[in-house]
């Protein structure tokens, strides 16, 4: 093992071992809350909030609607940790430290992970406010976090991506949905650099390779989870319809008003997979 994958491992420890002195909890779920939905952490029993300046290795966002702590408690009896806000490659991070948060609470014991985001409706049959299940993904952002050497102590150096949203936990999250009275939409997470909204030739070219929603997060943080062989359960808050599709102008506070609007139904799903997670 290289230098650089010795050091990766050895910041992961050390991150560890200081957020075990906040908590000696060990989760067994991780979750990631994207923009304007990081209030469901507030609902975390027996929370322990660490901000991200007190961990080495965690960069925080400078973004509105991403709060900065890693929180640590139960829901719905399950031992959980959540990223309350995540960093983008748009601020200027690598790859590497966008993942670094992840692999941390994979590290700490978590082996599923809940990941979120906001997003732009590509699909036609979308509306502001659906929640889209993403059954799989498009990594459009000219960059992949297990570029350089691999660490072969936290996975194989080519992770399969076959299916990297678990269909098991994708099943949960419908029956959850139905028994709230609506269906979640399903279709494909298109994650592209940033920071500008896509143009409308951008999303026809989305829409011609099957891309159903599009943001600027996650495929990277998916990427390192199942590098390190976890279950993945990821969730879009459809925040707007995008370019060429919305009749209105793309803005920051549209995406965080909606999250907003639907944060009851969204704050419902992640915690009704959480029971059924517990009861199984």
């Amino acid at each position: 093992m290289s230098e650089s994958t010795t050091e990766l491992r050895a910041s992961l420890e050390g991150a560890a071992k200081v957020v075990r002195a906040f908590s000696g909890r060990v989760p067994r779920v991780a979750l990631v809350l994207g923009s304007g939905l990081g209030a469901w952490a507030d609902e975390i029993d027996d929370a322990v909030r660490i901000p991200y300046e007190e961990i080495p290795g965690i960069p925080s966002s400078k973004v509105k609607g991403h709060a900065g702590n890693l929180v640590l408690g139960t829901k719905e009896g399950v031992p959980v940790v959540a990223m309350q806000g995540r960093v983008h490659l748009y601020e200027g991070h690598s790859a590497q430290e966008i993942v670094f948060g992840t692999r941390l609470m994979l590290t700490l014991g978590a082996e599923t992970l809940f990941i979120t985001n906001a997003a732009g409706g590509i699909d036609p049959a979308f509306s502001p406010g659906d929640l889209m299940l993403i059954d799989d993904h498009l990594n459009l952002t000219g960059d992949n976090c297990l570029r350089g050497e691999n660490d072969d102590s936290l996975g194989p150096r080519f992770p399969d991506m076959t299916r990297a949203y678990d269909r098991e936990l994708g099943a949960m999250a419908d029956e959850v949905a139905a028994a709230d009275g609506y269906a979640l939409q399903r279709g494909v997470y298109a994650g592209l650099l940033g920071p500008t909204y896509e143009t409308p030739a951008e999303i026809r070219m989305l829409q011609a390779i099957g891309a159903n929603a599009v943001g600027m997060s996650t495929v990277l943080e998916v990427i390192a989870a199942r590098h390190m062989g976890a279950r993945i359960l990821g969730v879009s808050c459809i925040t707007n319809l995008a370019a060429g599709i919305s009749k209105t102008e793309l803005s920051h506070d549209e995406v965080k008003e909606t999250a907003e609007r639907v944060r009851d139904r969204f704050v419902g799903l992640l915690s009704g997979v959480l029971a059924k997670l517990g009861d199984a």
